[in-house]
């Protein structure tokens, strides 16, 4: 997957933060993203993915947000419903794409990255992303790379990335490039032999002749 930016929308559709990640579409596109929206909800064809001429728009729908990831052919969005009291605290994340990619994989990168805010903002709403887009670029940056997803895991991110209040503060980086850094595995562990053992499984299909 690759998407070409990501965009952060309060509940009118008004941008909060936006990243451009490749440089192929006109960041302006987005202004054409809620009118399609509203158009498809009043259609009842609602859909993840919207499409457009300009891009495609995946989206979701969290807190008070519009979460939206595009790229020059592919807007990526994921929306996440809540209850009546809540729905004035709707954000949505879009993505925004102009290449064929992966829906799936696109909302659940976008769905990651509400999840590591979460991690650093505690309560993920309009306020807390104004007061905090610091700490949010620096985590769009890190998280993807010319359009491609890099570092998801929230407590590698940490190492580096530390927020105090709404200051961000960068820690030195760990030794080792964080791309392959792996979350599950325990630093220092040291074993008496290094060995690794592989299964190796081979199926033929061979046809013969009666008369063979």
């Amino acid at each position: 997957m690759s998407s070409s930016a990501i965009y952060i929308l309060d509940l009118k559709g008004k941008a909060i933060i936006s990243r451009n990640y490749r440089g192929d579409i006109d960041m302006a596109v987005i202004d054409k993203f809620m009118p399609l929206l509203l158009e498809r909800e009043e259609e009842g064809r609602q859909s993840p993915a919207l499409e457009h001429p300009e891009a495609t728009f995946i989206y979701f729908r969290h807190s008070n947000l519009y979460c939206k990831s595009s790229d020059s052919f592919n807007f990526v969005c994921c929306r996440v419903s809540f209850s009546v009291t809540r729905f004035i605290h709707i954000f949505s994340v879009v993505s925004t794409s102009r290449k064929n990619v992966n829906v799936a994989l696109v909302l659940t990168f976008l769905y990651k990255i509400v999840e590591v805010l979460g991690e650093y903002l505690k309560d993920v709403e309009e306020e807390s992303i104004r007061d905090n887009f610091v700490v949010i670029y620096e985590l769009l940056d890190e998280m993807m790379d010319f359009g491609y997803p890099q570092t998801t895991e929230g407590k590698i991110l940490q190492e580096f990335i530390t927020q105090e209040g709404h200051k961000l503060e960068t820690a030195p980086r760990p030794p080792m490039a964080v791309t392959n850094a792996v979350s599950w595995r325990s630093e220092g562990l040291k074993y008496r032999k290094n060995e690794v053992f592989l299964d190796v499984i081979e199926s033929v299909n061979l046809l013969v002749s009666p008369s063979y």
